[in-house]
């Protein structure tokens, strides 16, 4: 009898559920002052500290969001039949991009913020 885990790409799921707990406690309890340790960091979210309240919401929702992709993408083993490495090579260049596109669209909305 095949488990709903055989039709899933595991790895993919695992990184998905990351970011969805990763979001989640950043949503919850985002750092409060601006620092080099915690959060979403970039030269543009530590500009001010109304920048790095936005950065820090928004960019757990949007990690969220891409967690969420990312399990849903995950049982894609089933249709594809793939191999291990295939899977892990698929789930860590899936987690690069959208890493990136997190980066790209939490940007893009921080230089509407004042």
């Amino acid at each position: 009898m095949d488990t709903i885990l055989e039709y899933c790409n595991q790895m993919l799921l695992l990184v998905g559920i990351v970011f969805i707990l990763a979001g989640t406690i950043m949503y919850v309890f985002p750092p409060k002052k601006i620092n080099s340790f915690y959060g979403y960091r970039t030269a543009s979210s530590m500009q001010s500290q109304q920048k790095w309240n936005f950065a820090q919401t928004y960019s757990a929702k949007i990690m969220m969001l891409i967690g969420l992709i990312f399990a849903f993408l995950s049982p894609t083993k089933g249709l594809f039949k793939t191999n291990e490495t295939n899977d892990t090579i698929l789930a860590v260049g899936v987690m690069i991009i959208g890493s990136m596109l997190m980066i790209l669209v939490v940007e893009k909305a921080l230089r509407k913020v004042n």
